[in-house]
């Protein structure tokens, strides 16, 4: 046990390390009716440099469209995909021997999120939002996932967008020094934490606080990129 608090403290620090455990011990203590969420959102540059050259060249990627039905061992349950395409979402899929090998998800203007109960808004329209980006665990070190961010950013550029945010998990390490290495802006960060029925937020964005004790009821926190210097941050490594 001891181990694990301490491996948890230098890969999270002190601070996400405590929301960490606090959020297990109340999940195990309701059965799981009770959550606790910390999310960093960030901001990323949308360049036009090449990440794969000619690496990659067996993996197809295409946008999935509701017309498509789902995947065959899709990892999100069907009306989580609706819910997001009703929202005007798209979605990019990568495949390697006919076989789904990742995707990832876009949505202009704002977004309701499906883990919490949130909507992000973006102020301009030079910006996008991309979020739930899954590559299969066999994958992940391989060339899916330029492949579908280099698909990604040119989708983008072709529709005038320059920054694209998201939101992070600040409990998910692997994820931090992801972003952290492919060079990201900070916008802010909010917790949340759902009892039940009921959901508390505190963001470092307005509006600040906010109590919600039912479905319909959730905060809207905005990001803006307008102000953000239209430079190209460090690009994402290629794997080599």
């Amino acid at each position: 046990m001891t181990t694990g608090l301490r491996h948890t403290y230098l890969q999270l620090g002190w601070f996400n390390a405590i929301l960490y455990w606090l959020g297990h011990v109340l999940a195990a203590a309701s059965a799981g009716t009770w959550a606790l969420h910390r999310y960093q959102f960030v901001a990323q540059y949308v360049g036009d440099t090449t990440l794969c050259a000619a690496r990659g060249q067996d993996i197809h990627i295409r946008e999935h469209v509701p017309a498509d039905g789902m995947p065959d061992d899709y990892p999100r349950p069907e009306p989580v995909v609706r819910q997001r395409f009703a929202q005007g979402a798209s979605s990019l899929t990568a495949w390697r021997n006919d076989r789904l090998a990742g995707f990832l998800w876009l949505i202009p203007d704002a977004y309701l999120e499906d883990e919490v109960r949130v909507r992000y808004r973006l102020a301009s329209s030079r910006a996008s939002w991309d979020f739930d980006v899954w590559v299969r665990p066999e994958e992940r070190l391989g060339w899916v996932f330029p492949k579908l961010w280099e698909a990604a950013r040119r989708h983008l550029r072709l529709r005038g967008v320059r920054w694209t945010c998201s939101r992070i998990s600040a409990f998910n390490p692997a994820s931090l020094r992801a972003h952290a290495r492919i060079g990201v802006v900070s916008l802010g960060s909010a917790i949340f934490l759902r009892c039940g029925s009921w959901q508390w937020m505190c963001a470092t964005l307005a509006p600040y606080f906010h109590l919600s004790r039912r479905p319909s009821s959730f905060p809207q926190l905005t990001f803006d990129t307008s102000t953000l210097p239209e430079v190209v941050p460090k690009e994402p490594p290629c794997l080599s």
